[in-house]
């Protein structure tokens, strides 16, 4: 079973009390245990830990007693594979009381947006969050979209080590979201008097005088017009001295943000842009989007006409071509923990090669020496063999390396030379990607194969 975090927005689900669980023994977490197993439903996780162990309690408290670190913090990650969860459990010792941290992510944020599901989903929320502010000495907890709590950057680990939680100044509330709960320390600074007041779809007194407050009625509505004016309404009633009009303009230009822009990318370099965009979280993928929308890499032009090109001018041809099957598994063998279909050399291994070496910064981060003696001739080679082993090519190499070619029909492709151009940058990376090389090359066959059949 793999475990593969999308990549997408996701419901957080971020709790925060001061205690120690298992100070008591591990009854201390049967609360926590028995709220998630009453409330998760279809998003409950199942397995436990690194070892993905089947879940049970037991199973998780071992795990948790098995991971500490120096400082003698604990932790450990339930998780389920679709819809993917992780669940993050630490009991963290602290300059002030004993910190008790469950952050919840649920991918994809769409499944608690869905009209099938948002009613259900959004009162289990609040069954589950309600649950574990009354039974543990909670300081704080929230339920919202992942990307927009962190553009509050809001802290949640606590003031610097010189103060306690029940000194947190009105100062530091950064945000409201759609669930929220204020533990005691929180009521105390901000006054419990204001706290019951704040304007909220739904406000309720917990048991051990936490107060908890929704702004909308569905986590589903976290970013529209309505739900940023109530959630700038009760920000500004918490912090009377900040200004209703500035606080919504805020809000409102984080839920532009997220508005989504239909991709029209380069159409060879499609899969690799996809990627891209991917890699920068939610609040950032339109903007990204747009931005790759209007960007035209250049054409591929590192081929001759078959009929133009040189013939081989080395001695024993065979051999070269062996030697570039060696660099061309070399790069195999280096990636095929990273790359899974590196190994199998499928051509989509070349986007995964091609995201891999951009979100490194490769051409920069890397000495310059090490990748054009080794990486170089490699990714040339590997990007050649694609060609011979999916398009039917063959090669025909050439002292100079850059002048070798892979002819396929009428054309005589130049992968080297393309390696050569893309591992200049990490900006060529995307300009001179082996993605675009290839689908250039597939496309160009498959419309020659389609006019000789006509």
């Amino acid at each position: 079973m793999k475990f593969y975090r999308p990549p997408t927005d996701s419901v957080l689900l971020d709790f925060t009390a001061r205690c120690n669980p298992l100070a008591e023994g591990d009854a201390g977490l049967d609360s926590f245990f028995a709220a998630l197993e009453a409330h998760a439903g279809p998003w409950m996780p199942n397995k436990v830990g690194k070892r993905r162990r089947n879940y049970t309690r037991a199973a998780a408290v071992k795990t948790l007693k098995e991971q500490v670190d120096v400082l003698g913090d604990l932790g450990m990650m339930l998780l389920r594979a679709e819809p993917f969860v992780e669940v993050t459990l630490e009991i963290l010792h602290l300059p002030w009381p004993t910190q008790f941290w469950v952050n919840a992510n649920i991918y994809p944020l769409s499944l608690a947006e869905a009209p099938a599901h948002t009613t259900e989903w959004s009162r289990a929320f609040v069954d589950l969050i309600r649950a574990w502010a009354s039974a543990y000495p909670v300081t704080y907890a929230h339920v919202h979209g992942h990307a927009d709590r962190e553009l509050t950057d809001f802290w949640l680990n606590g003031p610097p080590p010189s103060q306690g939680p029940e000194l947190a100044p009105r100062e530091r509330l950064k945000g409201v979201f759609w669930l929220n709960v204020f533990g005691q320390p929180w009521v105390d600074a901000l006054g419990r008097e204001r706290v019951l007041s704040t304007p909220a779809h739904h406000l309720e007194e917990l048991p051990n005088g936490a107060v908890l407050f929704l702004t909308r009625p569905t986590l589903a509505d976290w970013r529209s017009e309505e739900a940023r004016k109530a959630q700038a309404r009760a920000m500004v009633h918490l912090r009377p001295e900040l200004d209703f009009d500035s606080v919504l303009r805020e809000l409102l230009e984080r839920s532009a943000r997220f508005e989504p822009v239909e991709p029209r990318f380069d159409p060879d370099s499609a899969p690799l842009f996809k990627r891209v965009v991917e890699f920068f979280g939610a609040h950032n993928q339109p903007a990204k989007t747009a931005e790759l929308n209007t960007y035209q890499p250049p054409e591929v032009d590192e081929w001759l006409p078959a009929h133009a090109a040189p013939a081989s001018d080395v001695a024993d041809p065979a051999a070269v071509t062996a030697s570039y099957r060696e660099w061309a598994d070399v790069l195999s063998i280096l990636l095929h923990h990273e790359i899974a279909d590196s190994f199998k050399a499928q051509p989509e291994a070349l986007t995964d090669l091609d995201v891999r070496l951009w979100e490194e910064k490769f051409p920069e981060s890397y000495d310059r020496e090490k990748i054009d003696g080794k990486l170089f001739p490699s990714v040339g080679a590997y990007l050649g063999e694609m060609l011979v082993r999916h398009l039917g090519g063959r090669w025909v190499p050439r002292r100079n390396v850059l002048e070798s070619q892979v002819v396929v029909g009428d054309r005589a492709w130049l992968p080297f030379l393309r390696a050569r151009r893309y591992l200049q940058s990490t900006r060529a990376l995307l300009d001179y990607s082996l993605t675009k090389f290839y689908r250039a090359a597939a496309r160009h066959v498959w419309r020659r194969s389609a006019e000789n059949a006509g």
